[in-house]
């Protein structure tokens, strides 16, 4: 790795600099993304012995091995082919394929679905299907094979995902999964991303699906009176009873706003461009104003309910300001992810800002990994980099 990188600067340089214009942030994160994350969770987050990618680096950059979930490969695989896509000149190809050779050999299972988790051996600890699990293996097929598509047939085992979804309808619409709270708008929002993915590939069957997903958001996941995302619903698709059916994640807002924004640009629906707005708007009535970031959780009257602020959110929140806010907001979403970036080892993050404004000491899970390129890559098309 490169030893006069930006990313590279102590913290007390870092803090003293801030970005003052958009530009300026789309030059630092690019110099994060490209000189310190890729090659920091290349080098240190795969598993060269066993296989695959580690669940997580200590924020020293230090591997924490142990049991690993389908949805890591199939994120890392994602900021990998993401990376080529990018032009980054490390070896991208070999570590997107790291990711999704291991995923397809540990994880596939004969129905064409993927089992959730397998331990340090690679043999199967939980055989479940988890659509969450699902939907980040179509988005890996779709983006590794959107940039390299003539090595393995990505289009059959994204087709037979699809086909083994079939098992985890709900009669009612929608999908069923596979935890305790199997009736839930989360894990179809990750399935329409993926759709989407794929949609940009093929069309087709993804179009459809994304489309069956969407219409099932307007129509279910959205609040009609308050224009917010409720999260857990019974197998009617009714709201739940009781504080379940009260959360509201303002991350999920920001998240769910960026994708029917696209979608409703692609298919000219003005109540999809509508309902958008209004996630984010909601979105924002949970950033906490003496920390400015992007609380957990908050009660369906916005009151808060959990203080805590994770990484995942603030990406998210930037995502949407580049939709829907001027630079000013834009630059300070920036800015407020980038406090979580500022670890001894540059690449790694922190994941969990406390109300009393301190992070709680853990490692930087390699998930978060895709939550952050993909603000990044956003924010790089909006600065033109």
């Amino acid at each position: 790795m490169k030893v006069d990188s930006p990313a590279r600067r102590d913290e007390k340089a870092q803090d003293a600099a801030a970005f003052g214009s958009l530009a300026a942030a789309g030059a630092w994160y690019d110099g994060w993304v490209r000189e310190a994350a890729l090659p920091l969770w290349w080098e240190r987050g795969a598993d060269r012995e066993r296989g695959g990618y580690h669940e997580a680096l200590s924020i020293a950059g230090e591997p924490r091995p142990g049991p690993r979930r389908a949805r890591v490969q199939g994120r890392q695989t994602y900021v990998f082919a993401t990376a080529g896509a990018m032009g980054w000149d490390g070896p991208w190809r070999e570590a997107a394929w790291h990711g999704m050779d291991f995923l397809l050999d540990r994880y596939l299972r004969p129905d064409g679905l993927f089992r959730t988790l397998v331990g340090l051996d690679g043999a199967p600890l939980d055989d479940t299907a988890m659509l969450y699990d699902q939907a980040f293996a179509l988005l890996g097929t779709a983006t590794l094979h959107r940039v390299d598509p003539d090595r393995h047939d990505l289009r059959a085992v994204a087709l037979g995902v699809l086909n083994g979804l079939d098992a985890m309808r709900n009669p009612a619409g929608g999908f069923v999964e596979n935890i305790a709270y199997p009736y839930q708008a989360n894990a179809h929002m990750h399935l329409l991303e993926g759709a989407l993915a794929w949609a940009e590939n093929d069309g087709g069957v993804w179009d459809a699906m994304a489309d069956e997903i969407v219409e099932m958001a307007l129509r279910v996941f959205i609040d009609p009176r308050g224009g917010f995302l409720r999260e857990f619903f019974d197998a009617d698709w009714r709201l739940v009873d009781g504080d379940d059916g009260r959360l509201v994640e303002p991350g999920h807002q920001f998240e769910w706003a960026w994708l029917l924004e696209k979608w409703g640009k692609l298919r000219g629906r003005e109540d999809a461009l509508a309902a958008a707005r209004g996630l984010y708007d909601a979105g924002r009535r949970g950033i906490d104003a003496a920390r400015q970031v992007v609380m957990n959780e908050l009660w369906d009257d916005f009151s808060i309910r959990e203080a805590t602020a994770r990484l995942w959110p603030q990406t998210e929140h930037l995502k949407a300001e580049l939709l829907f806010g001027d630079e000013a907001r834009q630059v300070e979403a920036a800015e407020v992810l980038r406090r979580y970036l500022r670890t001894p080892a540059p690449g790694a993050w922190r994941d969990k800002l406390r109300a009393d404004g301190t992070f709680i000491d853990e490692p930087a899970p390699a998930t978060s990994f895709y939550h952050i390129l993909c603000a990044c890559t956003e924010l790089f098309r909006a600065t033109g980099r």
